[in-house]
């Protein structure tokens, strides 16, 4: 059986109607920035299809190598905009700046990545399916520390209400104060689920107001 990190690790925890306050360890990630609305901006879908062969490569070579197993683990983004409120009230999709992300083990090394890169593009080359965004992909350990993450069940259309609720109310009134990026975990296979019963973790960073 595959390694689940979604079942063993704290921070794949939520519950949805509940505000939730943890403490998220460092971890690594494949990581490509971009930005635009991320249902119309083809730098999105190009980022999403240089993500998923990268990470079943180095599945894969882990297993073969290693001898460790673990599953794929889902897509991830963090998201910013230079007006929170284009994801609250406005929902202005086409500033939204993003960095779409997917889990990957400790183990994976920058000479592994680099490996699965290279397969990658040997494989694309082979078939003239070459993705210009794979080579933005990089490695890198994200360390976001105290946060606050809920479950939302349905459209994500439909999180502004649910992040309106945790950044005016929730937030504040527990003595806290918005730091890193605004964290969406997906679930749910898009491609599969309808969009009311779409799971994604939301998660904002905070710190503590002294």
């Amino acid at each position: 059986m595959a390694i689940d990190p979604k079942k063993t690790l704290d921070a794949y925890r939520a519950t949805r109607g509940e505000f939730r306050i943890l403490e998220v360890p460092a971890m690594q990630y494949l990581m490509i920035d971009g930005a635009g609305d991320p249902n119309t901006a083809a730098a999105y879908s190009e980022a999403v299809a240089a993500l998923f062969p990268l990470a079943y490569t180095l599945k894969f070579e882990s297993r073969k190598t290693l001898g460790v197993d673990t599953v794929v683990m889902p897509l991830e983004g963090l998201w910013h905009a230079p007006d929170m409120e284009s994801f609250t009230s406005r929902r202005d999709k086409s500033a939204w700046l993003w960095t779409l992300m997917i889990l990957v083990p400790d183990h994976v090394t920058p000479e592994m990545f680099a490996d699965a890169v290279a397969v990658v593009e040997q494989k694309a080359a082979k078939k003239k399916q070459v993705n210009p965004s794979l080579s933005s992909v990089r490695l890198e350990t994200l360390d976001e520390g105290l946060c606050v993450q809920t479950l939302h069940i349905g459209s994500y259309d439909d999180e502004a209400p649910v992040l309106d609720d945790l950044h005016h109310r929730f937030i504040p009134d527990n003595s806290l104060r918005m730091t890193g990026l605004h964290h969406e975990i997906y679930l749910s296979d898009v491609r599969r689920v309808e969009p009311a019963k779409l799971r994604t973790i939301l998660r904002q960073p905070v710190e503590r107001v002294s």
